[in-house]
């Protein structure tokens, strides 16, 4: 599903670079749930959204589904953005005088959808995340959890093959965090891939598979669950590649000491 190749980002010039994401290089086969954990200013935002189309990289090569994010035009760029790839926020990014129903609608309709089909299906994804009862409600009359349920509605609307979702439960309390990690799952079982970001280790363990970023670098990656293999829990392999129905990983120890 997604390649990086050497993948740097800095902002800033002179003596003010800072580099936020250094030469990071991974392979994230479909139908994964990633998670990507790491202090503030660890780079894992950052690479979130270079996989999301979001940024290009300074170096190196962004690969989604074997295309060259950085090659492509903006327009190539945001229709990448609009049908191939889902996202979800932490402060849920709602229109406030939107719906539920319409909020969830609101790719399609940009792609030019409209309707009773639009609808119809806007409604659905609504139901599918326990809110079959919501959908006329507007996001000051919900709760945070039901608000991030909405959002995961949308980011579904399209049918994207990729989900990105940048600290999903960090506005939520535990419990309701949990009901949208398990959300998040179910879309992975549904076969997409979905790749999370947290700074939350208790929650980066929920995923399949557990990369850590620190300064920069991608500094440990780690299968968590593995049903298609007898290797055990948390156990570190070198090469990382997909084959098949079964990942392989390594221990990249790029960080000074470790």
């Amino acid at each position: 599903m997604i390649t990086l190749k050497n993948v740097s980002q800095a902002y800033g010039a002179g003596d003010k670079t800072v580099a936020a994401v250094r030469d990071v290089s991974v392979d994230i086969a479909s139908g994964d749930f990633v998670t990507i954990v790491g202090a503030s200013g660890s780079g894992k935002s950052t690479l979130l959204h270079l996989m999301g189309a979001l940024d290009r990289p300074s170096s190196g090569e962004v690969l989604l589904e074997g295309k060259d994010l950085g090659k492509m035009s903006d327009e190539e760029r945001t229709l990448t953005r609009r049908d191939r790839i889902g996202f979800v926020f932490q402060f849920f990014n709602l229109l406030p005088t939107l719906t539920a129903a319409e909020n969830v609608a609101l790719p399609a309709r940009l792609a030019g959808g409209a309707g009773k089909a639009t609808r119809a299906r806007a409604v659905e994804l609504l139901a599918k995340v326990g809110l079959g009862a919501r959908t006329e409600h507007r996001p000051d009359q919900m709760s945070g959890g039901e608000m991030q349920r909405v959002a995961i509605a949308r980011a579904l609307m399209m049918d994207p093959p990729l989900l990105l979702a940048d600290e999903p439960t960090g506005n939520l309390d535990s419990a309701t965090g949990v009901a949208i990690l398990e959300l998040l799952r179910g879309a992975v079982e549904a076969h997409r891939t979905v790749i999370l970001v947290t700074h939350d280790h208790s929650i980066a363990e929920r995923g399949d598979r557990k990369l850590t970023m620190g300064d920069g670098r991608l500094i440990d990656d780690v299968v968590l669950r593995d049903a298609a293999s007898s290797r055990p829990r948390g156990e570190q392999v070198s090469s990382t590649r997909a084959v098949a129905a079964d990942i392989e990983v390594r221990r990249i120890s790029s960080v000074p000491g470790q």
